[in-house]
């Protein structure tokens, strides 16, 4: 009887062991930095010109000195195939609440289902965002 118990003591050892092994393998590990600056997707019905086949979106704020260098790199992409929005805040305070911006500056290429296809948090060169949505466009 005494081998009997020792073999239950063992096997129960072991099982708790295995899953305790599983368990900490089933946890996800939580994210390094957090949520996402960007978000995934937007409605194309919240921008100007829905149809277009690609929307470039710049999420500012007033109090934001580096968002006010974003016009000059935004208005040569505006054309038929690409429409060109910047969401102010406090202005578009709804906007900005609705996709959880909390940061500016924040730029987004979006695609025509809007789906964020390329982005640039903070500042960056124009040469950067044209070479994106060049290159977007042309594998698009």
């Amino acid at each position: 009887m005494t081998a009997r118990v020792l073999l239950a003591v063992v096997l129960v050892a072991v099982a708790a062991g295995v899953a305790w092994v599983l368990e900490r393998r089933r946890r996800a590990a939580p994210p390094p930095f957090g949520r996402s600056l960007v978000p995934a997707q937007v409605d194309r019905a919240d921008f100007p010109r829905p149809e277009a086949p690609w929307l470039v979106l710049a999420w500012t704020s007033s109090a934001c000195a580096s968002c006010r260098d974003l016009g000059p790199k935004l208005a040569p992409l505006e054309s038929a195939e690409v429409a060109v929005a910047e969401i102010g805040f406090p202005e578009r305070r709804d906007l900005h609440e609705r996709y959880r911006i909390e940061a500016a500056p924040v730029t987004m290429v979006v695609d025509a289902q809007g789906v964020t296809r390329a982005s640039f948090t903070g500042a960056f060169a124009a040469a950067d965002l044209w070479a994106a949505v060049a290159e977007l466009r042309g594998a698009g």
